[in-house]
Order: C-alpha cells, then structure tokens, then sequence
C-alpha cells in the first residue's frame, strides 16, 4: 500500500487529533532520517501507522491479540495503552503491507523502547515525543537535543517517562528500563 492510501485510511480510522499527532510524527520522523542518515521513506511509513491501533477499545485490542498471538506481559496487562504498540506493528503489517523488518521494530519499540534499538526504532521513538503537537514541559529543550545528540535525547526522554511512571505509582516496563540501562553504558 502507497503511503497516501495509508494516510487516507488512517484519516478514517483515527480521531482528529490522533491523526494529526500520527501525521506530525511522519514529518519529524522525516526530518531526523534526513539529519542521521535513515532511510526517509521507511521514517515516514512507521511514523504515520505507529499508532494506528492506539485508539481501537481495550477489549477489541485484547482480542486481536489472541488473533496475532501476542501476548501482553504483566506490565501491558496493568497499563494497556503499552499493547497498542505490538498489535499496531502486526496490524501495519497485515492491513498496510508495511512487512519491512526495521518498520515493523520501530513501530513494536516505540512506546517501551529497547536496548540496542536500530536507527530507526530510535527515530521512531523520539520523533513521537517531540512531535510539533507535543507540548509537555521540556520537549523544546528535548527536540533540540534530537538533532545533536540521538542516543542523549532518547535518554532524556526515558528519564522523563521513567520519573512520570514512579511519581504516578505504575510499573515500569522491562524493556523501557533495558533500554535506559544500555543507553547509560554506552561511551
């Protein structure tokens, strides 16, 4: 599937603001492949479809996880929006063709994160915290870091989510803490 038939899908799949959220972060993904030397079209195709799931109800989510065979983890059974990530890389998979391995990573990894993540899983990842829609306290400081340090703004962007989560009293995801861990030892 073209990325217009993709685009014009989503448009009726999503919410308004879900879609603009999904479009801003085709055009960050865009412009960070550009900058780090990624493949733009890939970029662009993960950026749009990563949340393509996101809004589908918890229920009819855990259904078609028994279709795909995923099965959440403690940590995605107490805080399911963390489910909508693995189901929309199968889903992008089946519905729009997106079969490429890095565009399925990037879209599986974009909410947890994980260690050793591809160049593209990291663009992903950071390009859906520092969308143009985004406007949490800090995301300036962190969308200028993005585009001189990758590694550094993906880690400040775990520290971020990390201190969210324990301030709220939820758990942490295993991979998210795998990611933060290896991004601390790298050189």
């Amino acid at each position: 599937m073209e990325i217009d038939q993709i685009e014009a899908r989503l448009s009726r799949m999503l919410s308004p603001a879900r879609f603009r959220h999904s479009v801003g972060v085709r055009g960050e993904a865009a412009r960070l492949a550009a900058r780090y030397g990624a493949d733009g079209v890939k970029a662009e195709l993960a950026g749009l479809a990563h949340d393509c799931v996101k809004e589908v109800p918890h229920a009819a989510a855990l259904a078609m996880c028994e279709i795909y065979g995923i099965q959440p983890d403690q940590v995605a059974r107490r805080q399911t929006k963390l489910i909508h990530a693995w189901l929309g890389a199968e889903f992008a998979k089946d519905n729009f063709g997106l079969r490429d391995a890095e565009i399925y990573d990037a879209i599986r990894y974009h909410t947890t994160a994980k260690a050793d993540m591809p160049l593209l899983t990291k663009i992903i990842y950071i390009a859906d915290q520092i969308e143009p829609g985004r406007t949490f306290e800090g995301v300036e400081a962190l969308r200028k870091r993005a585009y001189i340090d990758l590694d550094a703004a993906i880690l400040d962007s775990l520290d971020y989510t990390i201190d969210k989560l324990i301030r709220n009293k939820k758990m942490l995801h295993p991979e998210t803490v795998n990611a933060w861990n290896f991004l601390l030892d790298l050189p």
